[in-house]
């Protein structure tokens, strides 16, 4: 099943999509729930409660979409230096303050957020802060959308609280990470977290095997595969569940792979103008561009 948040004329709603991709089935809810996106949907069926029912299906080629999840209840769980080639990357790059004292493969997972009010949709415009940064650069993720809810949840009992996935783009501002030495303040701009197109229930593919890849303006930058995680997803969730109690919508997004813009020399940051296209086998496609 894939649960697509969207506008249609004027009001927003969320829907199943069809078997065929091209239509969206509405779920008949009021309008302040329809607006929380996917999060009664989860939010029902981590109860066990039925789905609400759905009205007459709506084309999706006419309906503007929006981040799944339009503004989680709190921050976004982001995992850092979770592919063995991107954590190398990412500690000879010069910005990450961790390398210095633990090297640079993590032991345990890294963990820092991104704040709800980054996250944009598909096609939505990423806003080019020229002002205060002109260092932004990409990050395609996998993002795990946690059901049923929990704390202390255990490896073997992780992959039960998972209700379904999404692509994310930790789109970064690294001269802010590297000023002040932390990741929160450099990937929480404003509309520094597109995510999308929509969320993939967990039955429908593997997490755990999926390709990841991306793009900006038709060149491949990003192409891995999420068995090279360096932490497995049990493992993100055990460790993050470990002292704070997860709640159905809770959003983890799982790190990126090598490719990222301060890989290369010299670094290729994004600039106004730029597409930046990212896939993940069995969700689609979540693009956008920077303005």
């Amino acid at each position: 099943m894939k649960i697509a948040a969207y506008r249609h004329q004027g009001q927003p709603g969320v829907g199943r999509l069809s078997a065929d991709g091209k239509q969206v089935e509405p779920f008949q809810l009021p309008a302040e729930e329809a607006a929380r996106g996917a999060l009664p949907i989860v939010e029902a069926q981590a109860a066990g409660r039925a789905l609400p029912p759905t009205g007459a299906a709506i084309a999706l080629d006419q309906v503007e979409l929006l981040a799944p999840i339009p503004r989680p209840r709190r921050n976004i769980f982001c995992v850092g230096k979770n592919y063995h080639a991107h954590a190398k990357e990412f500690a000879g790059s010069g910005f990450d303050s961790s390398a210095k004292s633990h090297g640079d493969i993590p032991a345990e997972p890294i963990y820092f957020s991104k704040v709800p009010e980054s996250v944009i949709g598909h096609k939505a415009d990423i806003l080019f802060p020229g002002e205060v940064s002109t260092a932004i650069d990409y990050e395609c993720e996998l993002g795990v959308i946690i059901g049923k809810g929990g704390k202390g949840i255990s490896r073997a009992d992780a992959m039960s609280h998972v209700w379904g996935y999404t692509i994310i783009n930790d789109v970064t501002a690294r001269d802010w990470q590297s000023r002040h030495q932390q990741w929160l303040l450099g990937k929480s701009f404003d509309t520094f977290c597109p995510m999308g197109p929509w969320i993939v229930t967990a039955d429908e593919m593997d997490g755990q095997n999926t390709n990841v890849k991306l793009w900006v303006n038709g060149e491949i930058r990003q192409d891995a595969n999420t068995k090279d995680f360096i932490f497995d997803i049990p493992k993100m969730i055990e460790t993050l569940a470990g002292g704070i109690t997860l709640y159905p919508g809770d959003i983890i997004a799982t790190g990126t792979p090598v490719g990222v813009g301060i890989g290369f020399k010299p670094p290729k940051y994004l600039k106004p103008g730029d597409v930046v296209r990212l896939e993940i086998d069995g969700i689609g496609v979540l693009e956008n561009t920077l303005r």
